[in-house]
């Protein structure tokens, strides 16, 4: 069993729904006091009022990622709030799909500007605060999309994926001076509410692929990141774990049917 957060504090950004919400209630679950970050504060009240009413401690916060004023602010709440900043979860991100041929110039910055420039402007924020920490963890949200796999229609959002982690295994040299380590979880599909319009026979389709033969729940990708904001990661930084039930492993849907 990993050591306890209680006493430890935690920024996870995009936290008002999908992944982000499902890292939150992992870290309120084991402890931590969280700073509930999302650019619409009635969402970001919402989940920081579920995550109280399962006994948790958390506090919302109004800040868009792409904004470093905005994000210095929820770091100083967090340090007013909770005495402390020992983690940082760099979660938000948007996945708008248009062909590379359709895309424009301004949604291509757009997703570049919050997936990578978002996850930059998180950690510049936070550091400050983070340097304070007696062991600062910080928690990249990436995915099997970019560094790993292809998927027609996120050229975007795949070269965001991967340029966080040519940021991680720089960033991380950088501050491993300060105590503060810096990893990334790598998500495969996971059900979150952004698939529930696709309909059954799309989420059959997409589970056939995956040798455990589910999506993964929002949880499964907490857990990893509990697990680097632990005190037991103490001495691992720069580095990935993908969380996809196996989705990259097979090298055919043939695979999968012996």
């Amino acid at each position: 069993m990993l050591t306890s957060l209680d006493g430890r504090s935690a920024i996870v950004t995009g936290a008002s729904r999908g992944i982000g919400k499902g890292i939150a209630r992992v870290f309120a679950r084991h402890g931590a006091r969280v700073l509930v970050v999302a650019r619409n504060i009635d969402a970001a009240e919402a989940t920081a009022a579920e995550l109280r009413e399962a006994g948790g401690e958390a506090t919302a916060f109004a800040a868009d990622v792409t904004d470093l004023t905005g994000m210095e602010a929820a770091a100083a709440t967090a340090l007013e709030r909770y005495h402390n900043l020992d983690i940082l979860c760099a979660n938000a991100g948007i996945f708008p799909m248009v062909s590379m041929e359709a895309m424009t110039t301004d949604q291509w910055d757009e997703v570049i500007g919050t997936n990578l420039k978002g996850t930059f402007i998180s950690v510049k924020a936070c550091l400050p605060a983070l340097k304070q920490s007696d062991g600062g963890r910080v928690v990249l949200t990436s995915s099997i999309t970019g560094p790993v796999t292809g998927v027609p229609g996120w050229t975007h959002y795949g070269a965001s994926k991967a340029g966080q982690l040519g940021f991680l295994r720089t960033a991380c040299i950088e501050i491993a001076k300060y105590g503060i380590t810096m990893n990334a979880v790598m998500p495969g599909n996971i059900f979150t509410e952004g698939l529930e319009d696709l309909g059954e026979d799309y989420l059959r389709t997409m589970a056939a692929s995956i040798p455990l033969k589910r999506l993964g729940s929002v949880e499964d990708i907490g857990y990893a990141a509990l697990f680097f904001a632990s005190k037991e990661a103490a001495f691992i930084t720069g580095q990935t774990v993908i969380v996809d039930g196996g989705q990259i492993l097979p090298e055919s849907l043939e695979a999968l049917e012996t």
